[in-house]
């Protein structure tokens, strides 16, 4: 199994020992019937999206500067002009991830007020 393989197992055995107690609850309501506010949901769904964005943006930002050493490290001369693409694209993906932290941050202001979603 290779390494890649191993860590998202890894990572997803633990986040579904984390939702386990999430999942436990019951709901306030009729029996049988769960009910989760949306207030809740918006939490969740913000969690993951930060989450996911700042993964993908520490991966692409890895990325990009192992490529940029490499290009200079081939090619000395042309340092000036690799070293400002990097930082350019670095500025994007940064960009992109706060993009994201603006979007959670919508998602949570909401005031969703006293809907409830029923299962």
């Amino acid at each position: 199994m290779s390494k890649t393989r191993k860590a998202l197992s890894l990572i997803i055995l633990a986040v579904a020992l984390l939702a386990l107690p999430v999942l436990a609850q019951e709901g306030g309501g009729e029996p049988g019937k769960a009910q989760t506010s949306l207030f809740q949901v918006s939490l969740i769904v913000g969690a993951v999206i930060i989450t996911l964005s700042v993964i993908a943006g520490a991966f692409c930002q890895a990325k990009a500067i192992t490529a940029g050493c490499e290009g200079i490290s081939r090619n000395p001369s042309s340092a000036p002009h690799i070293r400002f693409l990097l930082i350019f694209g670095l500025v994007l993906i940064e960009t992109l991830v706060i993009y994201a932290l603006l979007i959670t941050i919508i998602i949570l202001m909401v005031q969703w007020g006293n809907y409830v979603i029923k299962a």
